[in-house]
């Protein structure tokens, strides 16, 4: 099953890319200019997503796809890399690959461009970092 932060990270990456969230009760195309900031996802981001995740956007879908976010979120699917542009795709219980939404993106991947991502916490990470090195220099050869 796929959580509700692996269906948020989902939908960051593609947005990040331009793939919008398609709601087929109102023809709506839901695609927030600004995903990440710094390392926290941007508050625009954040009230899409507690938007989307109400009950009326349950049969919306990613542009490419066929999954709804209902159906995502059941025991039924996981979100695994695509193996061609290692975003994350829907597969199913059996393993079975249902295409990735990079198919229909002219000149993707592009490595000339930075990667779609989560936000990241740089500070506290180099804080583990530091920690490490301490710790080994501490200890006596």
């Amino acid at each position: 099953m796929a959580s509700t932060d692996q269906v948020k990270k989902y939908l960051a990456y593609w947005f990040q890319v331009g793939k919008p969230l398609i709601s087929p009760h109102n023809d709506q195309r839901i695609l927030p200019h600004t995903i990440v900031v710094g390392d926290r996802y941007s508050s625009e981001f954040e009230s899409c997503f507690q938007e989307i995740l109400s009950p009326r956007y349950r049969d919306s879908y990613l542009e490419g796809t066929e999954q709804t976010l209902g159906e995502l979120l059941t025991s039924r699917w996981e979100l695994l890399s695509c193996s061609r542009c290692s975003m994350p795709i829907p597969t199913d219980e059996l393993g079975l690959k249902m295409g990735c939404p990079c198919a229909d993106l002219n000149a993707w991947p592009n490595v000339e461009l930075p990667l779609p991502h989560c936000p990241s916490n740089v500070r506290s990470q180099l804080t583990l970092i530091h920690q490490r090195l301490r710790q080994r220099l501490a200890k006596p050869n």
